[in-house]
C-alpha cells in the first residue's frame, strides 16, 4: 500500500521581471556606460581633469557605484534601498572635503547624461519610455542622496570645529594656551590677526549654538575674527583684527545677556590672550563694586576695584604704571597729589598745606595727568590715584606687595 506523501508543497515561483531583456542589457552595458561617464568628466569638466589621480580614481567608483545602483533599483523599485550608502559609500569620508557639493552635482549630471543618451541602446524594444521614467525618478533620489550626504559631513564637521573652538576658548581661559591652541585655531580659520582681546559676559538663557552664531555674525559685520563660546554662565570672546578693545566689546554686546561686559586689553596674538582673558575675568568679579559702570568696560577701568578684590595684576599694574612714574618724576608731584586728594580736591586747600600758590598746584596736577594718563580733578581718576598711591607705598613697605 503506498505511503501518503508527507513533504512540503513546492514554493511559489518567484515571477519574473517584467523586463528581463532590457535589465539584463542594463547588466551588460554598466561598465562601458561607467567608462563613457568618466571620459565625459574628463572632456568637460576642468577641476575633475585637475584632480589628482587617487580622487579621480575615487570618482570613477562613485560614478561606478551609481550606474550599477541604478540597475538594482530599476531590479526592485519597490524594495528599501539606502542609495547615499550604495552610492557614496564606496568613497572616503575625506572625498566630502576634496570636492565640493556644487562638483558632485556636475559629476552626477554628468553621469545622468551619459546614461540617459544610452537608453535607446540599452532598452530592449518598447521598453525605452519605462527606462526613461525609472531614469527621472532615480535622478531624483540620488539628487536627495547627495544633499543627505553633504549635510551629514557638515554637520559632523561642524560639531567638530565646535569641540576645537571650545578647547581654544577653555585653554585661553584657564591660562593653558600653546603652540597646540594655535594650531588648532588655525584649523579653524583664525589666520593670526595683530591685535587680539577677549571680551567675557553673561550668557543668556537658551540654545548655546544661537548665542555662538549671533556673535559670528556680529564679528562678520565687524570684520573681526572671533573665536567663541559659552563655559559655564559665560560667553566668552576672542577677538582679533583691531586695536580698541572697548570698540570690540560694543560691536559684539549684542548677543550677550543682561549685566556686566568686560573688555580686557590688547595684546599682540592667541598665545597672549590669556593674560588679556585674566583681566577680563578679573574685572568681571569685580565689576560689582562700581554699580555705575559703563556697559561695556575696560578691564583697566576697574584696575583698583581689581586691586580691591585680591588680584595682583592690577596691584602690580597700579604701581607700575602709575606710582613708580610719579615717583621718578619727582618727589613734588607725589606729596602735591597726595595733599590735593586729601584735601579733598581742593586747589586752594592744596595750596596753603603746601605754602605753594594755587597755579603751582594746577601745574603739578597737569604734570601727574601727563605723566600717568589719569586726571586728577576727575572723581574716577582720583579714586584710581589714590588706590594707586596706597599700594605703592605698602610695596614700599614691603617688595612683596
Amino acid at each position: 500500500m503506498p505511503e501518503p506523501e508527507t513533504g512540503k508543497p513546492d514554493a511559489p515561483a518567484k515571477p519574473a521581471h517584467p523586463h528581463t531583456a532590457t535589465l539584463k542589457r542594463l547588466e551588460q552595458s554598466s561598465g562601458s556606460l561607467a567608462a563613457q561617464a568618466i571620459a565625459r568628466m574628463d572632456e568637460t569638466l576642468p577641476w575633475y581633469r585637475a584632480m589628482p589621480p587617487e580622487n579621480r580614481s575615487w570618482i570613477g567608483l562613485v560614478a561606478q557605484a551609481g550606474i550599477a545602483a541604478f540597475t538594482e533599483w530599476f531590479r526592485q523599485p519597490d524594495a528599501p534601498q539606502a542609495i547615499s550608502t550604495d552610492v557614496f559609500g564606496t568613497a572616503p569620508r575625506e572625498l566630502t572635503r576634496a570636492i565640493t557639493l556644487r562638483q558632485t552635482v556636475e559629476m552626477v549630471r554628468t553621469t545622468i547624461e551619459v546614461m540617459e543618451s544610452a537608453i535607446d541602446e540599452v532598452a530592449a524594444p518598447g521598453d525605452e519610455s519605462v527606462l526613461r521614467e525609472a531614469l527621472l525618478v532615480y535622478a531624483r533620489e540620488i539628487a536627495f542622496a547627495t544633499a543627505q550626504v553633504y549635510a551629514q559631513a557638515a554637520e559632523a564637521r561642524g560639531a567638530w570645529d565646535a569641540r576645537l573652538e571650545s578647547l581654544v576658548v577653555n585653554a585661553v581661559l584657564s591660562g593653558e594656551a600653546d603652540e597646540g591652541a594655535v594650531s588648532r585655531a588655525a584649523a579653524l580659520g583664525w589666520n593670526s590677526p595683530e591685535h587680539v582681546c577677549v571680551v567675557l559676559g553673561t550668557a543668556p538663557d537658551g540654545d548655546s549654538e544661537l548665542t555662538v552664531e549671533a556673535i559670528r555674525r556680529a564679528a562678520r559685520h565687524a570684520k573681526l575674527q572671533v573665536l567663541t563660546g559659552v563655559l559655564g554662565d559665560r560667553l566668552v570672546v576672542i577677538a582679533g583684527g583691531r586695536n580698541d578693545p572697548l570698540a570690540v566689546a560694543k560691536s559684539l554686546i549684542g548677543p550677550f545677556a543682561q549685566g556686566p561686559v568686560v573688555a580686557g586689553p590688547v595684546v599682540p596674538d592667541l598665545l597672549a590672550a590669556t593674560r588679556s582673558a585674566q583681566a577680563a575675568a578679573a574685572g568681571l568679579k569685580a565689576c560689582t563694586a562700581w554699580q555705575d559702570a559703563p556697559r561695556p568696560v575696560l578691564a583697566d577701568d576697574l584696575l583698583p576695584e581689581r586691586a580691591i578684590a585680591s588680584d595682583p595684576s592690577a596691584r602690580e599694574q597700579l604701581v607700575e604704571e602709575i606710582y613708580r612714574p610719579l615717583e621718578e618724576a619727582g618727589a613734588a608731584l607725589l606729596e602735591t597729589l597726595s595733599v590735593y586728594l586729601e584735601q579733598a580736591s581742593s586747589l586752594e586747600g592744596a595750596a596753603r598745606m603746601l605754602f605753594v600758590h594755587p597755579n603751582t598746584v594746577r601745574y603739578r596736577l597737569r604734570r601727574v595727568t601727563d605723566v600717568t594718563g589719569w586726571s586728577p580733578s576727575d572723581v574716577r581718576s582720583a579714586f584710581t590715584l589714590r588706590i594707586a598711591l596706597i599700594l605703592g607705598r605698602l610695596a614700599d613697605g614691603d617688595p612683596q606687595l
